[in-house]
C-alpha cells in the first residue's frame, strides 16, 4: 500500500529556542509532498498549559496527539508522519504497537528517555520514547506500551546520566554511530522478534555537517549515506509499519530550501 503523509507542525513539545521554526520546517517539507497523499493536521496556535504537571505545554501535546490519531483512523498503508518535534510520534507508534508486533528503530542523537522527574528542561520531546515505553505523564501513556526489548536506538550519542541508567537497566539495544552498519541494524531488529518495524528519524541523527536546520546539533553523527543505508537495511529486515521524520527547524523559511534535498532523500528511502 502506498504511504500516507501526515504533516504535523507541532512545536509545543520542543525545548529549543528555535521551536516555532518547526512550523516552517514542516510546511516546507509539505510543499514537496504529493498533495493527494498528504493530510495536514491542525496544531493549536497557543503554547498550552502544563496541566499542573512537570511537562511544559502538556495540553497542546495532548490535543495534537488526539488530532493525529483521529486523522489516521480508517486509513490504510503505512503512515509517514512529518513533524514538528518528536512528540508527534505518540499516536502513530501507539497505533502500530496496538495493531501488531512491532520493533521501533529510534534514529536520533538523543534517546528521548527522560521522565518528567529526570528531565532538566520539562520539554516533552526529551520524554517521548520513555512515554511510549509506559512511563510518563498519565494522560499521554499508550494503551499498549512498547517493551524495551523491541526498541533499537541507533546513531544515538548524547545521553543524560538518567537516560544511560535507563538504557542499562532495561537492556535497550544501542548502536553508536561508530558501530552502525546495515548489518548491525538488521541483526538488532531481527533479535527483537518483531514482525514489522516503525522507523523514527530525528534529523539530529545526522552529523551537523550534513544538515543546518536542527535545534540540537551533536557532533560525530551519521552521514546522509549512512542514514539511507540504515533505513534500507531496516526495511529489508522487516516490513515497514510506519515512519516519522522530525525536528526540522530551519533558521528562516527561506533557508529551509538548503536542507530539503537531504530530507527528501530520507523520505524517499522510507517510502521507496
Amino acid at each position: 500500500m502506498p504511504a500516507t503523509f501526515f504533516v504535523v507542525p507541532q512545536w509545543q513539545g520542543s525545548g529549543s529556542s528555535r521551536a516555532m521554526r518547526l512550523i516552517d520546517g514542516a510546511e516546507a517539507i509539505r510543499g514537496d509532498l504529493p498533495s493527494a497523499a498528504t493530510v495536514p493536521v491542525e496544531v493549536p496556535a497557543g503554547a498550552g498549559s502544563d496541566e499542573g504537571t512537570m511537562v511544559n505545554r502538556l495540553s497542546s501535546v495532548i490535543a495534537v496527539r488526539d488530532a493525529l490519531d483521529g486523522a489516521m483512523a480508517g486509513r490504510t498503508g503505512p503512515p509517514v508522519v512529518i513533524g514538528g518535534d518528536c512528540g508527534v510520534e505518540l499516536a502513530p507508534v501507539a497505533r502500530a504497537a496496538a495493531g501488531g508486533s512491532i520493533a521501533l528503530l529510534w534514529l536520533g542523537a538523543h534517546p528521548d528517555l527522560n521522565s518528567p522527574e529526570t528531565s532538566t528542561t520539562s520539554a516533552f520531546h526529551g520524554m517521548v520514547l520513555r512515554t511510549l515505553l509506559g512511563e510518563g505523564p498519565d494522560s499521554l501513556l499508550p494503551g499498549t506500551p512498547l517493551s524495551p526489548d523491541r526498541v533499537v536506538l541507533a546513531g544515538t550519542r548524547a545521553l543524560d546520566d538518567a537516560e544511560q541508567d535507563y538504557v542499562d537497566a532495561n537492556g535497550i539495544r544501542l548502536i553508536a554511530p561508530s558501530e552502525l552498519t546495515p548489518e548491525s541494524v538488521a541483526a538488532a531488529l531481527a533479535a527483537t522478534g518483531a514482525e514489522s518495524v516503525y522507523v523514527h528519524v530525528d534529523l539530529d541523527v545526522l552529523d551537523p555537517a550534513e544538515i543546518d536546520g536542527i535545534g540540537f546539533p551533536e557532533p560525530f553523527g551519521l552521514t546522509l549515506a549512512q542514514l539511507i543505508a540504515t533505513i534500507t537495511a531496516a526495511k529489508d529486515a522487516l516490513p515497514l509499519a510506519g515512519a516519522g521524520v522530525t525536528e526540522f527547524a530551519p533558521a528562516s523559511p527561506e533557508s529551509a530550501a538548503d536542507d530539503l534535498g537531504t530530507i527528501l532523500r530520507i523520505i524517499g528511502a522510507l517510502t521507496a
